[in-house]
Formats: C-alpha cells, sequence, structure tokens
C-alpha cells in the first residue's frame, strides 16, 4: 500500500502532467489550426490555389510528423534552452511537446476542413464572401465539432509524450514512474502512475466528446 508522502507526490506530478499538457495543446493549436487551414485553401481546385506552397507545407508537416518524438525532445534541447533556459522540467518539456504536436493538428485541421461540403463553400463564394469569411463563417463553423474532436486526440497523445519526457527529466507522471518506480524497484508507484494516467486520458477523452457533440450540427 502506498504511504500518504508517495501519494502526495503522484498528485503533484498529475499537476505537472496538467501543465505540460494544458499548454502544449494551446501552441499546437494555436500555430497547427492556421497549417492546416493554409494546407486546405492553397490545395488545388480550392479557394486560394498555391502548389508551391501547398506542396512546401505539406513537406514540413510530413517531416515533423515523421520524427520520433524522444529523438526531436533530445535534438532541440539547444532550442529549448535558448527559449526557456534550461532542458530540464516541466516548463522546459513544454517545447518538444508542442513542436511534435504542431503537425498533427495540422493534418487534423485539414482532415476537418475537408469534410465540409464544398456545396456549401460555393455558395458563399456565389454570395460574395471573401477568403476570410469562408473561413471563419464557413469552413470552421461547420468542422467545428471535428476539429474539437481532433483536438482532443492530440491532448490525449500529448499525455502519453509527457510520460515520456519524463525519461530526461521533463518532470510529471513520467518522471515519476521512472525515478520512484523503475530506479527504485517500487512497481507500487509504476502501478499508481498507469492507473493515473490511464484516469486522466479516460476524462480527457469523455471531455472532448461531450463538447465535440455540442457543436455537431449533424445532431441539430
Amino acid at each position: 500500500m502506498l504511504n500518504p508522502m508517495i501519494w502526495l507526490m503522484v498528485k503533484d506530478a498529475l499537476l505537472e502532467t496538467l501543465y505540460m499538457v494544458a499548454i502544449s495543446t494551446f501552441f499546437a493549436v494555436l500555430f497547427g489550426l492556421p497549417l492546416g487551414i493554409l494546407l486546405v485553401i492553397t490545395s488545388p481546385g480550392n479557394i486560394k490555389p498555391k502548389e508551391w506552397l501547398n506542396k512546401l507545407l505539406g513537406t514540413i508537416v510530413n517531416i515533423g510528423r515523421s520524427i520520433p518524438f524522444i529523438i526531436l525532445m533530445v535534438a532541440i534541447i539547444p532550442f529549448t534552452r535558448l527559449l526557456v533556459g534550461t532542458s530540464i522540467g516541466t516548463s522546459a518539456a513544454i517545447v518538444p511537446l508542442s513542436i511534435a504536436a504542431i503537425p498533427f493538428v495540422a493534418r487534423v485541421t485539414e482532415q476537418s476542413l475537408r469534410e465540409v461540403d464544398n456545396g456549401v463553400v460555393e455558395a458563399a463564394q456565389a454570395m460574395g464572401a471573401n477568403t476570410w469569411q469562408i473561413i471563419f463563417k464557413v469552413l470552421l463553423p461547420e468542422s467545428l465539432s471535428s476539429l474539437i474532436r481532433g483536438f482532443t486526440i492530440t491532448a490525449v497523445n500529448l499525455i502519453g509524450y509527457s510520460a515520456m519526457a519524463g525519461a530526461i527529466g521533463g518532470g510529471g507522471l513520467g518522471d515519476l514512474a521512472i525515478r520512484y518506480g523503475y530506479q527504485r524497484f517500487r512497481g507500487d508507484v509504476m502501478l499508481a502512475t498507469v492507473i493515473v494516467l490511464v484516469i486522466l486520458v479516460q476524462a480527457v477523452q469523455s471531455l472532448g466528446n461531450f463538447i465535440a457533440l455540442r457543436f455537431d450540427h449533424k445532431l441539430k
């Protein structure tokens, strides 16, 4: 049975994980959403077709998604130090977490926007809507439910990535599991962190599904 001190450490580690995941998801959406929009509107046959730009952005996104997170985390240590002044801790872990999630959010956004009926876009164009109006009054509102589901998946993936960040001192539940569970042969600590991670994933997924249903036009 875990003593109260261990449960206190689990609680602190959980708060660190929530902090990392929340901030990383925010930055991933902040940069990934516009990138995904550009991928859609610059594609051939869309409202602002630019084949060279579309291919360039697609290549950058594909490269970003192909790099394993643990390699990315180590490779950008100098960049992380430049931004936050250190490569260890929860704040430092936010940098690789955000960078790893941006390409994923971009593809999620692209897929969600492509699900919007072309007839709706064409109707908006026929009414004289400009590019910005089509994006903010047609594409984003019509795909909002799908976008929320995609962002939820991103947050869930970041929970797993944050646990990996603990391998190099990123803090959070992963760091607790490695330092106090694996290295000290405490199976109970490992089990506690796994249980907390499972509950956290279930909670985030359920909350995301609930919010997505609230914005699902098909159910109204």
